[in-house]
C-alpha cells in the first residue's frame, strides 16, 4: 500500500503549498456593505471646544520639517500636507547596508496627510505653530483646506506605558467649518503611507494594505492588482463601507504603518499599486499606497469637531503585538498584523518559544544566540514528535518485510487490480499492519513545517542577526556568485542531509516509487534555496536529528513478522477498499449485461393440492 501512500503524501504536499501561496495574502471575504451612519456635529454635541482661528497663519513658502524623536524612532514631519514624511528606525538597518530603515521612504505623500473624495493626495501647505508645540515632543500644524474647512493637527509622542510605545504617535484632528453649508467629513481621508519591498528579492506577496473590521483581518497584496486567470488588472481596490473599521495600514515583510481611530466608525479603505526603484539599474518592484476615510459626520457651519488617532510605524514583532492586543488602551486585533495565515496556531507558540529560548541563550553568546535558539527549538519539536516517528519507522520496517509477498501478489493478479487490492488488504490484516501508519508523521510535519516557515518568514527579530558564516538569518546565506548564480551553503547542506536521511529509511514500494521519494530532497532544495537562511538552518537541523534518530532505531532488533491467529480485525481502510472492490465488480457485471437490469417478472409458482384433514 506504500505506492498509494506515496502519491497521497505528494499530492497533499503539493496542494497545501499551492493553497498556502494563494491564501497567504487573503483571509475571508469582506462582509456585505451596511448603510453608513451619519451624524450632525455641533458645539452642543461635541462639547465646549476652543474655536480655531479663521485667520489662519500664512502657509510656508518652502517645505518645513519638524523632528519628533525618542529612543527608537526619528519621526520627520512635513508642512506639505501636515503629516509624517518618514519614520527612521534607529535599531533597524537595511539589508547589506549601514543606512537605517525608513518607513514611507517611497511615499507619494506624508502619513496622516489628507486625501480627497477622488482618492487624490491633498498637498495643502500647513503652517507650523511653534508657540503651541513642545520641541521634540509635540508638533502642531494648521491650515485652511480648499473646501473651506480649517484643520489643525497635533502630533505627540506616546506617553502611556504600552508595549511598543516608542513606535506610536498620537494624532489629534480638530476641524471647524467656515462655510455656510454643512460639510461631510467623509469627503476626506487620512493617507496610510506607502509600503514597498525592503530588498530586490523580497516576494511581492509580502507587500500590501490591510484593514481590520468585524473581528477579521482583510489583506490585499501588491499582486492583487495584477489580475489573473479569473480577474482583470485593477488600478484601485476599495473596501465596502460596512462594519466599524478598527484600524488600517500598509505593510511589507517586516514593518507596518497602522492608523487606528480611538472611536472606530464605519469608514472606507482603498489601496492603489505603485512601481518603485530600490536601486539604480535594478528592475522596479511593486509597492502599495492606501488611505482610510474619515467618519461620515456632517459638520455644521461654525461647528468644531475633534477626532483622535493612534499611528504605529514600526516592526512586526509578534511578542509586542500580542501584548498590545491585551492592553485596553491599545485595543484588540493587533496580533493579526503578523499574517500567519492558516497555520497561526503553530506559528504563534513557535515564535513565543523561539524568543524564550533566545532570552536564555543570549547570556551565553550574543552574536550566535538566534541561530542557537532555532537549533534548540527544532530539537524540542523533534523530541515532541519522537513517539510518532518511532511508530512510523517500526511500521515501515514490518512493511518492508512484506515486500516479497506483495511482489508475488502483483505478479499473480497483474490483470486484476481490484483483486490485487483486496489481497493486499488481507495481507496487511493477516500480519496486523496499518498501511497508513508509516505516513502519519509526514502528515504531522506538514502543519509544523508551514507554521515554522511562516513564523521564520516574518520574524523581524532575525534581521541582521549573524550565525557562523551567515551574516543575516532573514536572508539567504550567499557567500559568493558564480556566473551570476548565488552560492548558498545551507540549502546544499540541507539537501545532502536529506539524501542521507532518505537512504537510511526502510525501503518500501517499487523502484519507481523509491526514486520519487529520493527526489523529495531536490524539490525542497529548490524550494528553500533563495529563502531565509533561518529556514534552511531549521530543516538541516531536523535532518541531522532524524539521521541520529533513524540510526538509533536501526540498532533496535528487527520486528518479527508473525501472522495473527484470528486473521486480524479489518481496519476502516480495508473495509472501504473491499466495498470499493465490490462496487467495481458490480459495475462490470452490469456492463456485461448492457447496463440494463433484468426486470422480467418471475413465473408464478404452481400451487400445491389443498390440505385435507385426517
Amino acid at each position: 500500500m506504500y505506492d498509494r501512500k506515496t502519491w497521497i503524501v505528494l499530492a497533499i504536499c503539493g496542494l497545501l503549498i499551492a493553497l498556502n501561496i494563494h491564501y497567504s495574502s487573503k483571509y475571508r471575504p469582506v462582509p456585505p456593505a451596511k448603510p453608513a451612519a451619519s451624524a450632525d456635529a455641533s458645539p452642543a454635541t461635541e462639547g465646549a471646544l476652543a474655536e480655531l482661528s479663521v485667520e489662519t497663519p500664512p502657509p510656508p513658502t518652502e517645505e518645513e520639517f519638524v523632528i519628533l524623536e525618542n529612543e527608537k524612532v526619528v519621526f520627520t514631519l512635513t508642512s506639505i500636507g501636515g503629516g509624517i514624511k518618514h519614520a527612521e528606525l534607529k535599531d533597524q538597518k537595511n539589508v547589506g547596508e549601514t543606512s537605517l530603515v525608513r518607513i514611507n521612504l517611497h511615499g507619494s505623500g506624508p502619513i496622516a496627510g489628507f486625501v480627497d473624495s477622488k482618492e487624490a493626495l491633498d498637498s495643502t501647505p500647513f503652517a507650523y505653530k511653534g508657540d503651541l508645540s513642545a520641541p521634540g515632543k509635540t508638533a502642531v500644524f494648521i491650515a485652511k483646506l480648499p473646501s473651506g474647512v480649517i484643520a489643525k493637527k497635533t502630533f505627540a509622542l506616546e506617553t502611556e506605558k504600552i508595549p511598543g510605545a516608542p513606535y506610536f504617535l498620537n494624532l489629534t484632528l480638530e476641524f471647524e467649518n467656515t462655510t455656510p453649508a454643512n460639510f461631510d467629513l467623509s469627503e476626506y481621508g487620512l493617507f496610510l503611507g506607502s509600503a514597498a519591498p525592503l530588498y530586490q528579492a523580497e516576494r511581492p506577496t509580502h507587500t500590501g494594505f490591510f484593514w481590520y473590521e468585524g473581528g477579521e483581518m482583510h489583506f490585499e497584496a501588491a499582486t492583487a492588482f495584477n489580475g489573473g486567470w479569473f480577474s482583470s488588472e485593477k488600478s484601485i481596490i476599495r473596501s465596502d463601507q460596512g462594519e466599524e473599521v478598527k484600524y488600517a495600514g500598509v505593510t511589507d515583510q517586516f514593518f507596518s504603518t497602522v492608523i487606528r481611530p480611538e472611536k472606530p466608525a464605519a469608514t472606507r479603505v482603498w489601496g492603489k499599486p505603485k512601481q518603485v526603484l530600490l536601486k539604480a539599474n535594478d528592475k522596479t518592484v511593486s509597492a502599495v499606497r492606501a488611505a482610510i476615510s474619515l467618519p461620515s459626520v456632517n459638520l455644521a457651519p461654525g461647528s468644531p469637531l475633534t477626532l483622535e488617532y493612534r499611528i504605529f510605524t514600526g516592526p512586526k514583532e509578534n511578542t509586542m503585538l500580542r501584548k498590545l492586543e491585551n492592553t485596553k488602551a491599545a485595543g484588540a486585533g493587533w496580533g493579526e498584523i503578523m499574517q500567519y495565515g492558516w497555520f497561526w496556531w503553530v506559528s504563534r507558540p513557535l515564535n513565543w518559544l523561539l524568543n524564550f529560548l533566545h532570552s536564555g541563550l543570549d547570556n551565553l553568546s550574543t552574536e550566535q544566540s538566534w541561530g542557537l535558539a532555532i537549533i534548540c527549538l527544532t530539537i524540542i519539536v523533534r523530541i515532541f514528535i519522537w513517539p510518532l516517528h518511532a511508530k512510523s519507522t517500526h511500521t515501515m520496517k514490518r512493511m518492508s518485510k512484506l515486500q516479497p509477498k506483495m511482489a508475488e501478489l502483483k505478479e499473480k493478479y497483474a490483470d486484476d487490480p481490484n483483486k490485487l487490492n483486496t489481497e493486499m488488504m488481507g495481507l496487511y490484516r493477516k500480519y496486523g499492519i496499518n498501511p497508513l501508519g508509516g505516513c502519519l508523521p509526514m502528515f504531522i510535519q506538514i502543519p509544523i513545517f508551514f507554521g515554522f516557515f511562516r513564523m521564520l518568514d516574518y520574524a523581524v527579530e532575525l534581521r541582521n542577526q549573524p550565525f557562523l558564516w551567515v551574516d543575516d538569518l532573514s536572508q539567504p546565506d550567499t557567500l559568493t556568485h558564480w556566473l551570476g548564480i548565488p552560492i548558498n551553503i545551507l540549502p546544499v547542506v540541507m539537501a545532502g542531509t536529506s539524501v542521507i536521511q532518505m537512504a537510511m529509511m526502510p525501503k518500501t514500494g517499487d523502484k519507481m516509487q523509491q526514486r520519487i521519494m529520493m527526489m523529495m530532497p531536490l524539490m525542497f532544495f529548490f524550494f528553500c534555496y533563495n529563502y531565509a537562511s533561518a529556514l534552511a538552518l531549521y530543516w538541516t537541523t531536523q535532518n541531522i536529528f532524524s539521521i541520529g534518530q533513524t540510526w538509533l532505531m536501526n540498532k533496535i532488533p528487527e520486528p518479527e513478522l508473525v501472522a495473527r491467529k484470528d486473521g486480524g480485525k479489518k481496519s476502516w481502510v480495508q473495509r472501504m477498499a473491499e466495498k470499493q472492490s465490490e462496487m467495481q465488480k458490480l459495475q462490470k457485471e452490469r456492463a456485461k449485461s448492457g447496463g440494463m437490469r433484468n426486470v422480467t417478472p418471475e413465473a408464478p409458482k404452481k400451487k400445491g393440492p389443498p390440505r385435507t384433514g385426517g
